[in-house]
């Protein structure tokens, strides 16, 4: 486990997150998604996603709820030991800015949440790709109005993803559950988390060569 103390995960991103600013899931807010639902299914196939990491996505997320927000402190902790990345959760000079962090993690938790309950249809697919798009020049920072850096490069959100994964295992671990469970559990979320990640790719890439 983490060596930071357990911070329950606010009941605003568990219960209420239509509430949750700039969080625009399932609404004409997100932007329409380039792509169709044949292209989605072509991903899942890819990933291999099946029915029974459908279900065991769901066993995760009861517990995963309450440590999301633990979870994305670890990851920004990490992320804040890497001076080159600073620059993109911070000011463009690389010094803090708590207030972006603020705003932004209530929707980080909630991603976590999603990642192992949403179905994966229209508004699914929309707001992954809105997402990606406020990772880019085209949307980042204007969902906060946030002084920082205006894009964040394919490369780091590509490599970052192996620690979003890695460290998963320990948070599945956290309640109890075999270690046969946690591992179904780990696979089945990491599929899904290089499922979203793919889609969000997409933000970045010409069409040609997604």
């Amino acid at each position: 486990m983490t060596e930071h103390e357990h911070t329950p995960t606010p009941d605003l991103v568990t219960e209420h997150p239509e509430q949750i600013p700039g969080y625009t899931y399932g609404t004409d807010a997100a932007s329409d998604a380039p792509l169709t639902m044949e292209e989605l299914d072509r991903l899942k196939e890819a990933v291999w996603l099946t029915a029974d990491d459908e279900q065991a996505l769901r066993e995760a997320a009861g517990i995963l709820a309450d440590q999301a927000d633990d979870m994305v402190t670890a990851y920004r902790a990490r992320l804040h030991e890497q001076p080159w990345l600073a620059p993109y959760s911070g000011h463009p000079d690389g010094t803090p800015n708590p207030e972006y962090g603020a705003a932004s993690k209530p929707r980080f938790d909630r991603w976590i949440i999603d990642a192992c309950t949403r179905p994966l249809d229209q508004d699914w697919l929309n707001y992954q790709y809105e997402i990606g798009l406020r990772h880019t020049k085209a949307k980042k920072n204007k969902t906060d109005n946030a002084d920082s850096a205006d894009q964040i490069p394919l490369r780091y959100l590509l490599s970052f993803t192996a620690v979003v994964i890695a460290t998963a295992r320990d948070y599945l671990g956290a309640k109890g559950a075999s270690a046969e469970q946690v591992d179904r559990m780990h696979s089945a979320f990491t599929k899904s988390v290089m499922l979203h990640v793919t889609v969000w790719t997409r933000a970045y890439v010409d069409p040609a060569n997604w």
